[in-house]
């Protein structure tokens, strides 16, 4: 696939396709927070929805039914990927929701029944979770004996919170702390921030807000990443939690600004590349290299018969990232304006050339430039 298969769907239909197609790239997009994809036959699903062949409920049926019949051993996890998919464009697409730690707990178990033994049940055991943008450190993650009393006071808090009078900067600001908070807690072993983005986009449409955008299918990497850095301290080094990033994906979605949410600013080494948030374009061409000087791949892209096209990516790719810079699928559709399908195959074709390298013990779809000689 070499465009979003939604996009016809966004841009030229009435509006129960539209609000299907937000539902389905939105729930596709989600998946890039555990590094996974979904399948060809996911996305064929999910047009015959849209285009009103199926119900929902159909293709929730078609998917179950698609892989009791596949004999393939999934290895990338691809069966994860299509099943949650297809029951976070349900939810999205169902009206009916209630602030509660109930809520919460019924959408991780209806996302991930039949996946994780665990579905919809509170962790009893401690986690740690290697971070890229933290250099490998974790985010300190809620105790397992208090979980449940954590979560019912964060509830309890918002519950009563009151939004009368404030302005759009305070309520997205509040907002970023809310869902930083829930987050943190991690509630649950696995599928926390798919958890937690769905029931987040309902909470947000019962406060009036639309939230029929692509920020989600676009950003879910950055989204993720922004909470990571909305709950680590290092005060040695000098970092400190912060709600800026998230504030700004906020100010994205909910107010259609357009500041860059690339997930490298976010990096705890990358201090000296930290945006302006207060400006919706960085001034990047005073730190850009020489890149026709110092560009190194030249040879290895003709020998390999890349086109004009693939080189023209790595160039701009290689004059943002070099070779310190780790990055991965989100933050290449942001660089190269190019939406997740396009980046995945240009991220797979670079690792099959030899331009790229993964890069392990960050998660599933990180990169960086491999050093040649």
């Amino acid at each position: 696939m070499n465009k979003d298969p939604f996009e016809e769907y966004l841009r030229q239909s009435e509006p129960n396709k539209r609000d299907l197609g937000y539902a389905w790239q939105t729930a596709v997009g989600l998946q890039a927070v555990d590094g996974l994809e979904t399948s060809r036959y996911l996305i064929e699903t999910a047009k015959k929805n849209i285009e009103g062949e199926i119900s929902l409920e159909e293709a929730n049926a078609l998917i179950n039914s698609y892989y009791a019949e596949s004999r393939q051993h999934d290895a990338d996890r691809t069966e994860e990927a299509d099943k949650v998919s297809a029951r976070i464009a349900q939810l999205l697409a169902e009206q009916s929701f209630v602030f509660s730690p109930a809520q919460y707990l019924s959408i991780h178990k209806r996302l991930f029944t039949g996946i994780y033994k665990h579905a919809g049940q509170i962790r009893d055991y401690n986690i740690t979770k290697k971070e890229w943008v933290l250099d490998g450190n974790t985010v300190i993650y809620g105790g397992a004996s208090e979980l449940r009393a954590t979560l019912d006071y964060d509830f309890a808090a918002e519950k009563a919170f009151r939004y009368d009078g404030l302005s759009m900067s305070e309520i997205i600001t509040h907002l970023a702390a809310f869902v930083s908070r829930l987050w943190q807690i991690h509630v649950f072993g696995e599928g926390n921030t798919r958890t937690t983005a769905v029931f987040f986009i309902k909470y947000l449409r019962t406060l009036g807000f639309d939230v029929t955008n692509d920020i989600f299918a676009e950003n879910a990497w950055y989204f993720r990443n922004s909470l990571v850095r909305a709950n680590y301290n290092d005060l040695k080094r000098g970092v400190h939690e912060t709600t800026e990033y998230l504030e700004l994906f906020l100010r994205n979605l909910l107010l259609g600004e357009r500041h860059e949410l690339h997930s490298r600013y976010l990096h705890i080494g990358a201090a000296s590349q930290k945006q302006d948030i207060g400006n919706t374009k960085q001034d990047i061409d005073g730190k850009k290299q020489d890149i026709d000087g110092a560009f190194p791949y030249g040879n290895v892209l003709k020998a390999a018969g890349a086109s004009a096209k693939t080189a023209d990516h790595v160039r701009k790719m290689f004059a943002e990232y070099g070779f310190e810079i780790i990055f991965g699928r989100s933050d290449v559709t942001s660089l190269l304006n190019i939406t997740a399908s396009p980046a995945s195959t240009l991220l797979k074709k670079l690792a099959d050339m030899g331009v790229t390298e993964a890069v392990s013990g960050l998660g599933k779809g990180k990169y960086r430039f491999k050093p040649i000689g």
